[in-house]
């Protein structure tokens, strides 16, 4: 049984890599190496310039996932010869008398289509709503047109070349689940450690141990917290780690990741000068997290500028939710820009789908336009594949090397259903290392078909910069069935106003939690964002 509990401190996460040869990532605090201590970052993996987009060549068909949609079945089809040409027409009937004129609404024809006939009206009738209650049972409120994807809408399909009808994607349908790892660090501990057979398949595997941990928290002298201060770690050796505060004030050391030594010294730096001492602090070898306080002789200033990068898979087996996941990211760009006006908002996108696919990544550059970046999130479309994994190393990569500012909240939303190649890993981690440097936060939205490792590198990567894993849900639904994720804790919301609670959360520098009518239905003992531990809990074993 896969217990996922949350405790009450605030813990962050230390990296560590798996087996043999060791990586970097698994050395631990207190030991010496070749590179000594306080390790820094490496650079971003180099990439190739982005191409435009380019033909196909797989077989002379459309690569595809072994997805089951009919529209990827349609694309893959041999074109059908060409009709023979139409008899001439007969000779026109006597002209018929004309029709009576209509008296009222009750007057209603009906259109023939195929020998099928519907009513003339239905071209504005309602799309299928599922409500979800609090009580987590769904209530149909029509049956008029099936939602793309389910049960319903593949049990009878239309007579060809008509296309089945569609429901049109809106926002506020798709609901998702959040766990913050960090919150909750034994849980993840347990999870890492059953996890480990991953590492077998994949050499480079991360590995995030969230039971120790350095929080360095700066605040000004009314205790306001202060946003993007430069906290300086130096350790016994000389070497420093520089790592900018969160807008909650907050920068999070990892002892394994960093290779922190056994005394080091922390202060803050603004625009080049201190603004608090250095304090020297001792390293616990103990589980558990270390606070670490600064108070700043400079008043703290809120946030004004939020860069947003989103990185969309767009691969075939994204096909049964990507046109409702547009219009939800739609949605909440729009609720984002409405909501913070006074916020100097860029936004852009890395679209991406695997080698040998019609384009491997597509950037969209922060744009400052909000109608030209969601024209050209709606011109996307899922195809492609091919196999599981997909792109996921170039796609980060392409977002975290993105012209960020440095005064900025910066928050990637990553949109995926699939994890990176095996040999891949090493070079999505780099990019999320990098990306932690750069004090971005990276929140992975999962969506259906996410297995185990797309589930561990996602995880990975936003308890290593101080994000939270969300995950699509099966209460809309829509699309796929979701597999369950490896947390028991959790509330199921719409998605639209969890990822808006998210990124309010990251601008204003403290959780943002549920209004009780928003919850459709909780999993597990949720206490805002902590998981209540059983009694007889023991992350050493396992959980």
């Amino acid at each position: 049984m896969r217990s996922r509990l949350l405790t009450g401190v605030t813990m962050l996460a230390m990296l560590a890599s798996a087996p043999a040869p060791i990586p970097l990532a698994l050395a631990h605090s207190g030991t010496a190496s070749d590179q000594g201590f306080c390790r820094n970052a490496a650079p971003l993996p180099p990439l190739a310039a982005e191409v435009g987009s380019q033909p196909q060549q797989h077989n002379g068909g459309i690569k595809t996932s072994g997805r089951s949609k009919g529209d990827r079945e349609e694309m893959m089809a041999e074109p059908a010869p060409p009709p023979p040409p139409p008899p001439p027409p007969p000779p026109p009937p006597p002209m018929a008398p004309p029709p009576p004129i209509s008296t009222g609404a009750d007057d209603v024809g009906e259109i023939a289509v195929t020998g099928s006939r519907i009513a003339a009206p239905a071209m504005d009738s309602a799309a299928p709503v599922t409500t979800i209650g609090s009580d987590g049972y769904s209530d149909e409120r029509s049956a008029k047109a099936p939602v793309p994807g389910s049960a319903a809408d593949l049990r009878i399909p239309p007579p060809r070349p008509y296309p089945r009808p569609q429901p049109q994607p809106q926002s506020g349908i798709l609901t998702a689940g959040e766990h913050d790892d960090l919150l909750n660090p034994e849980l993840y501990a347990a999870y890492v450690g059953r996890s480990g057979d991953m590492g077998q398949e994949v050499r480079n595997l991360p590995r995030v141990d969230t039971t120790r941990v350095v929080t360095v928290k700066v605040q000004d002298r009314r205790g306001q917290p202060l946003p993007f201060a430069d906290v300086v770690v130096t350790c016994s050796d000389g070497n420093s780690i520089t790592m900018a505060t969160q807008a909650d004030g907050s920068a999070v050391f990892f002892p394994g990741l960093d290779r922190l030594s056994e005394r080091i010294t922390v202060s803050a730096h603004k625009a080049g000068r201190t603004i608090a001492d250095a304090r020297p602090v001792l390293v616990s070898d103990a589980a558990g997290g270390q606070l670490v306080g600064l108070t700043a002789n400079q008043a703290a200033i809120r946030p004004t500028k939020l860069d947003l990068m989103l990185v969309v898979d767009t691969t075939g087996s994204m096909g049964d939710e990507i046109n409702f996941l547009q219009a939800e990211l739609r949605s909440i760009i729009a609720a984002i820009t409405a909501k913070h006006r006074d916020l100097d908002i860029r936004i852009g996108f890395v679209f991406y789908r695997d080698i040998g696919d019609d384009y491997v990544t597509r950037t969209i550059a922060f744009d400052r336009d909000i109608g030209r970046v969601q024209g050209a999130l709606a011109r996307q479309d899922a195809n492609g594949g091919g196999d599981y994994p997909e792109a996921m190393d170039q796609a980060m990569i392409r977002a975290v090397g993105q012209d960020w500012r440095p005064d900025a909240v910066k928050s990637l939303l990553l949109v995926a259903d699939a994890p990176p190649h095996d040999d891949k890993f090493a070079r999505t981690w780099a990019a999320a290392e990098a990306a932690r440097a750069k004090r971005i936060h990276i929140t992975p939205v999962a969506a259906s078909g996410v297995a185990d490792k797309a589930e561990y590198a996602m995880r990975a990567m936003a308890a290593a910069t101080q994000s939270r894993y969300l995950f699509l849900t099966d209460d809309s639904g829509v699309g796929n069935p979701h597999a369950p994720p490896a947390v028991d804790c959790y509330l199921v919301t719409k998605l639209d106003a969890l990822v808006r609670r998210v990124i309010d959360s990251q601008i204003s520098g403290r959780r943002v939690e549920p209004e009780d009518q928003e919850i459709i239905r909780s999993v597990g003992r949720y206490d805002a964002g902590k998981c209540v531990l059983p009694a007889d809990f023991k992350w050493q074993k396992g959980g």
